[in-house]
């Protein structure tokens, strides 16, 4: 068995009032189960915003430290789940499932 990489990508800024997240949120909660009992589910996990995050670069000896995401945009990775699956089919089935509980598109990638 394989596992993939779930990347879920949300566009920056706010998140959405609490009245449109709450049955998004409920619907990922199913999905999770849903991967849980099926034994397709390793780990799930949220991020801060882009806005948050470092990048580390090692040059001459030196380590250079420049805040903010790799690459602009206005979209980016907001979580993640990994996946064990027979192949890249059975994990596309998740991603698809994933990608409608949460209305964001996900990309589905092999574990090296």
């Amino acid at each position: 068995m394989r596992q993939y990489l779930l990347s879920i990508y949300q566009p920056d800024g706010d998140p959405p009032p609490p009245e449109v997240l709450a049955p998004i949120m409920a619907d990922l909660d199913a999905v999770n189960e849903e991967m849980r009992a099926a034994g397709a589910w390793v780990f799930s996990v949220g991020l801060h915003p882009a806005s948050t995050a470092t990048v580390v670069r090692a040059r001459d000896g030196e380590d250079l430290l420049t805040d903010g995401p790799f690459t602009e945009g206005k979209e980016h990775i907001g979580g993640f789940t990994v996946v064990n699956a027979p192949d890249l089919d059975a994990a596309l089935v998740w991603g698809a499932k994933l990608a409608r509980a949460l209305t964001l598109p996900v990309e589905v990638r092999p574990v090296a």
